[in-house]
């Protein structure tokens, strides 16, 4: 039994419960090396068991070393399960239950004996700081970013639609080794700017726009997460004061994270300077988040986030400041903590760049 699944069932156990069933693509991944999302692990302190069905055998059989591999045939999973708690006297098994669907509870409320234990994501928590192997897969998804960004650039010219960027972010992603990206590219221009999860449409971009790209890809199962925001043509005073501001407000976060801080400790760095400047209102959403096989992981840096961060763990920094019929600028780079502070993943210009 590996370290990672002894933690787990500790966890498990905390929960009060004496096994568990794992659901979450990202937690089934990282506990047993299996890179499908079709499958579940069942955990007890007498076996390990990854069930899936026929199309994924193989490959099951292949990535889940150590393992007890389990075609779910015409059984289907809610009566295996009920025999491996059986089987390893499980009186009492934990599920997942922020991607358990009402639906599946029920099946599985009907078909398993053992009592079922909602946990919250309890196992999220082995995945919080991060070993050196997976700070290089992170590292090189960051790298992809800043390569696409740079070969996007020359691309920005007016007429060229927000679509097309996006698509053209994507295609460069997967040309330097990305097998996706982690999330759909946010391009926004001009007015488009201002909402900060604008969806890219058809409008064209136009000499005076903020164009704002946020976008990430996944290498071998690790996401990245960036955004830079630029300047078709020459910027005007009003874009100049805000982009020095969110540089500002994201340069003086950086120089607070260190392990031992708060989330909402360096969140409020770079808040209180853009509302001392007037702007507190035009940045509504958190700091920054975790990143790793998720898009989106714990802990945050956010306004409610009271964990205490660690060497090891990865976050984003990314104040925004967006104005209504106006535009906004996001700056995003995506960090380890060190010891002593911090090294950034993300190399690409933070100066305001004026195409």
């Amino acid at each position: 039994m590996t370290e990672k699944i002894t933690k787990a069932l500790q966890l498990v156990k905390d929960c009060g419960a004496d096994g568990v069933l794992v659901s979450d693509p990202a937690n089934i991944r990282y506990l047993s090396g299996y890179t499908n999302d079709t499958g579940v692990l069942f955990l007890s302190e007498k076996e390990c068991c990854l069930l899936t069905d026929f199309r994924f055998l193989y490959q099951a059989l292949e990535e889940a070393k150590g393992f007890r591999v389990i075609d779910i045939g015409k059984q289907g999973y809610e009566s295996l399960v009920n025999e491996l708690c059986v089987q390893n006297s499980v009186k009492k098994l934990a599920f997942e239950k922020h991607v358990m669907t009402y639906r599946e509870y029920e099946a599985y409320k009907e078909n398993v004996t053992a009592a079922l234990v909602p946990c919250d994501n309890v196992l999220a928590s082995l995945r919080f700081i991060k070993t050196k192997e997976e700070i290089e897969l992170l590292r090189t998804a960051e790298h992809i970013g800043d390569m696409a960004f740079s070969e996007i650039l020359p691309y920005l010219k007016p007429g060229v639609t927000e679509l097309e960027i996006a698509a053209r972010l994507a295609f460069s992603m997967k040309m330097h080794g990305a097998s996706e990206e982690s999330f759909p590219a946010i391009v926004a221009s001009g007015v488009n700017s201002s909402m900060p999860h604008a969806i890219p449409s058809e409008r064209p971009i136009q000499n005076g726009d903020f164009i704002t790209m946020d976008f990430g890809c996944v290498y071998k199962g690790y996401c990245s997460d960036m955004t830079r925001t630029v300047v078709l043509g020459k910027a005007s005073d009003k874009q100049k004061e805000i982009y020095n501001l969110v540089l500002k407000a994201q340069t003086e976060a950086l120089r607070a994270l260190k392990p031992g801080k708060k989330g909402k400790e360096i969140d409020a760095v770079a808040r209180d300077i853009i509302r001392e400047a007037g702007y507190g209102d035009c940045f509504g959403h958190g700091l920054g988040h975790s990143v790793g096989l998720q898009i989106h992981e714990d802990p945050n840096c956010n306004m409610r986030e009271e964990r205490v961060l660690q060497a090891g763990m990865i976050m984003t920094v990314e104040p925004g400041i967006y104005v209504q019929d106006f535009g906004g600028v996001r700056i995003e780079d995506m960090v380890v903590l060190t010891e002593d502070g911090y090294e950034n993943l993300a190399h690409s210009e933070k100066k305001l760049i004026e195409l």
